[in-house]
């Protein structure tokens, strides 16, 4: 691959390793791995037509949605634990030739968008396999689904490059995202990277997904003043779908899911600061987006649209 973008992550993003938060400074390229554990090939663990997104992403076809392996946060109760801390015998690096083809195998089944999750510490080889893609016919929307732990100077080198931005913000508390997510300076990094995010692509290209927690450990309050204090048009996702998996047992203000009240708490500050491009979830969504991945389906071939499932539809107010 002889893309200019790979060229230069080389020799900046990949020898030295600065792709997201941790910036670990190890050499991809000569087989050392960091904290995320990726390697220098990307490894898709499963790619479908999944109807799951909020319904500006899922549309009425679906995404064609590519989940790469691991991830650079190591969340203890992440939904998609057996791919993202690993994937046992199927961890297959596979080239960028190989990538583009299965953009374009999506591309053929009618989906609206190129929906990448957990892209980060894979996004120098996506952006050549996309580029590959591109001079094959590729022609969709390329939806960049990241835990919002990304480096500035890759964030940068995306411009241009993606067309809707669907991060995270996750915390609003840097000890709880350790505790709980492993990353230091979490709060600065994903404050950071939306506002680079909203720079490049402006209101009508960024999503941002916050993960309403129990006991209030995300500062939920404080993420959506951060959101709204760069423009109270800015859509924004609020979920309720945690459930206790992978690890959250062995932490107690972890181990249940939301409860309605607090839930509303938040619903109902998002509104009263003025955000009102929002998504919001009946707290059953905890149990309908439980992944499998061991199944070549990982959401089940009967799965509806997200806005039949889970997300209200809209008010009078433009409430979603």
């Amino acid at each position: 691959m002889n893309s200019k973008f790979l060229d230069f992550a080389r020799k900046k993003l990949l020898e030295n390793c600065a792709l997201c938060g941790h910036r670990c400074g190890v050499n991809r390229l000569k087989g050392q791995r960091g904290k995320c554990q990726a390697g220098s090939e990307p490894v898709v663990a499963s790619y479908c037509v999944h109807h799951g997104e909020e319904p500006m992403i899922s549309g009425t076809r679906g995404s064609g949605t590519i989940f790469f392996a691991y991830c650079c946060l190591k969340c203890v109760y992440c939904q998609n634990y057996q791919i993202s801390q690993g994937v046992g015998g199927r961890d297959k690096e596979i080239e960028g030739r190989d990538l583009a083809e299965i953009m374009l195998e999506l591309q053929a089944k009618g989906v609206h968008n190129i929906n990448l999750v957990s892209p980060t510490h894979y996004a120098p080889q996506i952006i050549d396999a996309l580029e590959v893609a591109r001079a094959k016919g590729l022609k969709l929307p390329i939806v960049y689904n990241t835990g919002g732990y990304d480096s500035l100077e890759l964030l940068r080198e995306l411009e241009g490059k993606i067309n809707i931005y669907l991060p995270d913000f996750k915390y609003f508390d840097n000890g709880k995202a350790f505790k709980y997510s492993g990353a230091r300076n979490y709060v600065e990094t994903a404050r950071a990277g939306i506002e680079e995010m909203f720079r490049q692509v402006g209101v009508r290209g960024i999503l941002v997904r916050h993960l309403v927690l129990p006991n209030d450990l995300a500062q939920s309050k404080d993420v959506l003043d951060f959101l709204a204090s760069l423009s109270k048009d800015i859509w924004v996702s609020l979920l309720a779908q945690y459930s206790p998996q992978a690890r959250a047992g062995e932490f107690p203000e972890l181990s249940r899911k939301l409860r309605p009240e607090e839930y509303k708490s938040v619903v109902d500050h998002a509104e009263k600061i003025g955000l009102h491009n929002l998504y919001i979830q009946e707290l059953e969504s905890s149990e309908v987006y439980l992944p499998d991945f061991k199944s070549e389906d990982p959401f089940g071939k009967d799965s509806q649209p997200s806005s039949a499932v889970t997300n209200r539809p809209p008010s009078p107010k433009g409430r979603r």
